[in-house]
């Protein structure tokens, strides 16, 4: 007979104190309808400046299912579900925004794959309700990283998805500080599928990821996962040393040939700007992998765990660190 299913929701939070209560409600109201449990929802509180974290409180000390994880500061989204990833004890992991773009309503749908054998099942997201020139960035990222990465990447998937008890336990001993962690995800393999799920509109409140931050998150899924540009260096590289072979070689035929100058000033000068561009382009790039480098041999741990919340009491941790699995101390 098989054990009831114990489900896992890891949730990150930043600032979403007008979508906290609505959240709370209706991520409840799904955990009710699952069969099994006991159930939990592990919260990670991002380093909120609004009520967020008291709201979160408030809920843990009236539903024994909920687990608050509060930071010392804000360490970003990818570190927050990394910490939510190590608390987590259930037989499967729900990983979901707390902006309710991410349906709890959804959650059925994976779990119904997860019966069917599948260790990864992720959202395809379809139907996005950000504005047009946001649309075409994701759309233009997801087939960019995919075409430079050294694994198969699914199109269109975010973090929205559910994950076995043992993809997590290989997550958790991935060491890298640069975490993108759909990518992660996948890497580790085992059967995986994703589904259609209609992206909802936010809530309330403001988008957390600002264009920046939405192009440093595009970056570290792309130079985790790819060392095409490096390579792309080396033969833009060849090119220029043809380039130039072939130019002296015209210069030769002209002067001793054709017993005249040779000509092309203005070319040669856009030529030299040309590749001083591009040298300045990929020195750039090759900074990138050293910076990150630098960061993995500092060996910081990822996040700072403040305060551990629940039910029946409220931890405060002097030095809690993580992750739990690559360094820190867990509760």
């Amino acid at each position: 007979m098989n054990k009831p299913l114990r489900l896992s929701l890891a949730i990150p939070v930043h600032n979403e104190e007008s979508v906290l209560p609505e959240l709370l409600r209706r991520v409840g109201a799904v955990l009710d309808g699952i069969a099994g449990g006991p159930h939990e929802v592990v919260f990670v509180d991002d380093g909120s400046t609004d009520r967020s974290l008291a709201i979160l409180e408030d809920a843990a000390q009236r539903d024994p299912r909920l687990v608050v994880i509060s930071f010392s500061r804000n360490f970003g989204h990818q570190a927050a579900i990394s910490a939510a990833v190590d608390y987590v004890s259930g037989d499967a992991v729900i990983i979901m925004d707390g902006d309710l773009q991410d349906t709890p309503e959804s959650i059925p749908l994976f779990l119904e794959k997860f019966d069917a054998g599948y260790d990864v099942v992720f959202a395809q997201r379809m139907k996005r309700k950000e504005p047009l020139w946001l649309r075409a960035c994701y759309y233009l990222f997801y087939r960019l990283i995919a075409s430079l990465s050294d694994i198969h990447l699914p199109l269109d998937s975010g973090d929205f998805g559910l994950m076995s008890r043992r993809v997590v336990e290989e997550i958790r001993r991935l060491p890298e500080h640069q975490r993108y962690l759909r990518g992660l995800r996948t890497w580790v393999g085992f059967k995986q599928m994703g589904i259609p799920i209609e992206r909802a509109e936010r809530y309330a409140g403001r988008a957390k990821y600002t264009p920046l931050r939405l192009l440093k998150l595009a970056s570290d899924g792309i130079f985790a996962f790819s060392i095409v540009p490096l390579r792309a260096a080396t033969m833009l590289g060849m090119l220029g040393i043809t380039a130039s072979v072939l130019f002296a070689i015209y210069s030769v035929y002209v002067k001793f040939i054709e017993k005249q100058a040779p000509k092309g000033f203005t070319a040669l000068a856009f030529l030299i700007i040309f590749l001083s561009g591009f040298i300045l382009l990929f020195l750039g790039v090759i900074g990138e992998y050293v910076g990150r480098i630098y960061e993995e041999v500092k060996a910081r741990p990822n996040y700072i765990v403040g305060r551990v919340i629940r039910s029946s009491r409220v931890e405060d941790s002097e030095v809690k660190s993580g992750t739990a699995f690559r360094g820190g101390i867990r509760s």
